[in-house]
């Protein structure tokens, strides 16, 4: 069995990309298990906090789901043509200290997926955190790529995916990285 751990890079109760995750958790692949997150409960980075006491365990947490998923599936959304600074927030906590770098992030697969109201689909979000991945010592899957543009049509008020090709998309996609991440 293969275990996908999805993080939606958005709070937003009805954000299209924690939809992404729902649909990607929803999906029925044989040998895959997908695993949803949000980042609710993660505070602002501050070293004078982590001095003080430690790690917060909305961090830890997420931390242990890293570190016990087979792949990470980062779902991005996209503000003012970048990573959204909450999400890069969580990334940056889950890389403390820096001597866990290796043991949570080191040559874990991890691919990258979003949804956005424009008709880009999250492109340059996707492209800053490239250079994250590489410094974190991930191993990306460059074999697909799944940006879904202009989510307004394709999900419900509550942020439901409804649309069956992206989907299928979606489906296409979760099984290759799956198979990316197995080996």
């Amino acid at each position: 069995m293969t275990h996908i751990l999805a993080i939606s890079g958005s709070l937003r109760k009805a954000s299209f990309n924690s939809g992404l995750v729902r649909a990607a958790e929803g999906l029925d692949l044989a040998g895959v298990t997908v695993a949803g997150r949000t980042l609710h409960g993660i505070p602002l980075y501050d070293a004078d906090v982590e001095a003080a006491t430690g790690i917060p365990a909305a961090v830890a947490d997420l931390k242990a789901a890293i570190r016990a998923a087979d792949g990470v599936l980062l779902v991005t959304p996209e503000y003012n043509n970048g990573i959204p600074g909450v999400f890069k927030n969580a990334v940056d906590w889950a890389s403390r200290p820096a001597s866990d770098i290796g043991a949570i992030f080191g040559g874990k697969p991890v691919a990258l997926v979003g949804a956005s109201l424009g008709g880009f689909g999250t492109i340059l979000s996707q492209n800053h955190w490239l250079p994250v991945i590489r410094t974190l010592g991930m191993r990306p899957w460059f074999e697909g790529r799944l940006m879904v543009s202009r989510a307004g049509a394709l999900f419900d008020a509550d942020g439901n995916l409804t649309d069956d090709a992206t989907r299928e998309r979606l489906s296409g996609f979760v099984a290759g990285f799956a198979a990316f991440a197995a080996s």
